[in-house]
């Protein structure tokens, strides 16, 4: 019986990943505004009350959506990072210069990490939680990194650094003064100046 029910799962989870897949295919190509549960349904090839009975509407789906990119995004953060061992700069360069070219490419995570109204930034309203969820995942990731790559170093200086440079990099989003490269170069910098 255990089998069973872990193929039961095993089928629920696939559906899911391809009902948020078509999801974030219609969202990217038309906006999250222009992206009904028929239209899901029927890229996916499931019926309409499929796609409710899984996310419990639209809320639920937009909400799935959103953490699903968040983590996508955080997991490319994280082996950047990781990547850079112990060179602050050169690991805080890697990590925001990603964050800024992903948010110029792609639209959901520029509407995740701006809340930005209008085309695809119709998704935000619908995840309650997103300034949360995205602070704490990437204070997370900058977290994890600093414990693997800068043993000692204090968890509360780190937490404060992390929140900081997220914050600022947003800032940059919304209203870039620069380059991403040369805004990337700078916010390198004062994460390093805040942890050191």
């Amino acid at each position: 019986m255990g089998s069973t029910l872990s193929y039961r799962d095993a089928g629920r989870a696939r559906l899911r990943d391809a009902l948020i897949g078509a999801a974030r295919e219609l969202a990217v190509d038309h906006g999250w505004d222009k992206v009904r549960m028929a239209d899901v349904a029927k890229a996916a090839g499931v019926s309409r009350q499929t796609v409710y009975n899984e996310f419990d509407g639209r809320a639920g789906l937009a909400d799935a959506l959103a953490r699903r990119e968040i983590e996508r995004f955080t997991a490319a953060v994280r082996v950047l990072l990781l990547d850079n061992g112990d060179d602050i700069r050169a690991a805080g360069h890697a990590a925001i210069s990603h964050t800024l070219h992903e948010a110029d490419r792609n639209p959901l995570i520029r509407s995740i990490l701006t809340s930005t109204p209008g085309g695809s930034g119709e998704l935000l309203p619908y995840l309650t939680t997103r300034s949360d969820l995205l602070l704490s995942t990437a204070g997370a990731v900058i977290e994890e990194w600093a414990a693997t790559c800068l043993p000692g170093t204090d968890t509360a200086k780190v937490a404060l650094a992390g929140e900081s440079i997220v914050r600022l990099t947003v800032s940059h989003i919304m209203l870039p003064t620069g380059s991403p490269d040369a805004t990337a170069g700078a916010l390198a910098e004062v994460l390093e100046r805040l942890l050191r």
